[in-house]
This record gives C-alpha cells, structure tokens and sequence, in this order.
C-alpha cells in the first residue's frame, strides 16, 4: 500500500480483540438492535475521536476500490490523494446528515395563535442515491397549518432540517416521509404538505440518460388532506413561487 495512503485504525477492546472504528460502531448498533440502513442517523452511536478513524478507514478502503478498477493511485498525480478526499466528501459533507446529531432548533409559543397557512420554499437540497452513489438535486417546498397549540420555528430551521435528513444516501420517497415526520414532530401542525422536485443523476449520467426527467413527490397530512381547497392553495402558491 502506498504510503500516502491512510491505514485503517486499530484499537483494542476487550481481550485481545482488534477491531476498526466501524466494527465497533456496528457492535454497538447490533447490541442495540438499532437499525443501520443508508439513510438512518447514527450519531448517538459513535465515540469521541471515531469520526476521525473511520475517515481514515474510508480512505484506504477507497483506495483499494481505485486499485481494483486498475487505476494507478501510486504514480497517477490526479488519484494519488483521491481516497482521502472521497473519504472527506462523504463523511463530513455529502452523507453527514448520519453522522451528526440533530440541527439545534429552538421553537418557540404561538402567542398570536397563527392559524394560517406558512409557506417556506422553495429550499435548495442535495443528497444521493442509495442505489448508485450519484447525486440528487433539488428543490423543497414546505406548508404548515399551525393551531394555538403548535410551535413556531424559524425560516431557517426548515432549510437546516432539510439539510440534515438529504445529508444521507437515499431514495427520493423516503426522504420526503422522513422530512415531513421531522416537522411534525417539532411542529405539532394541524396540517402539513412539504413537496420535492429533483433531478436524478442516477438517470442523467448513466443508464438511460434521460437529462430532462425530474421527479417530483408529495407528502399531505393532516388538514391538507381532509381539505382540498387548503390543498389548491398550498400547491398554487407553489407554483406561483417556481415560476
């Protein structure tokens, strides 16, 4: 192995045992009975100093992935430091939201008693595709219905939720359901309506290569969809804003 290449770190747990940060983590999850799919969180499973290993472990794991395709990542100057920097890319940037806790987002009383309808978008999104890696780029539309029971959260919370739960490998219909539980929770709405448009590079790089297709999906709760009118008008307004 080249020496710019990072070794996997080893430390001791147990009897004699040596195990990577990754084997650990997943004792942990099995231990837990914690599901680990592509896009679960698993922050509250990992120790101090084992983002770090597992950067390392990445890198030379993707190395080796380069090394396979018959790619030269001794001498060739444009890979030699690529495992390293796909290791960075996933970890810290484009799959982060598994990696880290939950955005802080402080909410706050509906003193006035709002009861009409908010909508926040359209917010920028990007994440990737579990089957192959490629990215997703979209866009994120938002309604909420508040009662005087709901809290309130600010504009940008909604963009920095969206961030967290597209930070993950997944599939476009999951995302969407994921994004809309979040809020729910947060928000406690009496209705909730959050849409998606993106582009699939899954289908614009590769197999067919259809650069034109978009996927777009929905999510309606609550009052959206006892409601049609409140439905209209969300899906209106939307559109008024994508134009």
């Amino acid at each position: 192995m080249s020496a710019n290449v990072a070794t996997p770190v080893f430390r001791k747990e147990g009897a004699g045992t040596r195990t990577t940060a990754s084997g650990r983590i997943r004792r942990r999850l099995a231990e837990a009975g914690q599901r680990f799919h592509a896009n679960d969180n698993i922050a509250a499973f990992l120790r101090p100093g084992e983002l770090d290993e597992l950067r390392s472990e990445v890198e030379a794991h993707m190395q080796e992935v380069l090394r396979a395709l018959v790619i030269d990542v001794d001498s060739d100057h444009n890979t030699v430091e690529t495992g390293r920097r796909v290791a960075k890319m996933f970890v810290d940037e484009v799959f982060r939201g598994r990696y880290q806790a939950a955005p802080q987002v402080t909410s706050f009383p509906n003193v006035a008693q709002l009861q009409e309808l908010m909508i926040v978008g359209p917010i920028a999104v990007r994440s990737a595709c579990s089957h192959h890696l490629c990215p997703i780029m979209g866009r994120v539309w938002i309604g909420v219905l508040p009662n005087a029971g709901s809290d309130l959260i600010g504009l940008s919370k909604y963009a920095r939720l969206c961030d967290w739960i597209m930070s993950r490998p997944q599939i476009q219909e999951e995302a969407v359901v994921m994004l809309a539980d979040e809020i729910e929770r947060r928000v406690r709405p009496d209705g909730l309506a959050v849409v998606m448009e993106a582009d699939h590079h899954c289908m614009h790089w590769r197999g067919v290569k259809d650069t034109e297709s978009v996927m777009t999906n929905s999510v309606m709760r609550g009052a959206f969809l006892r409601d049609p009118d409140l439905r209209r008008e969300f899906l209106a307004l939307m559109k008024r804003d994508h134009r």
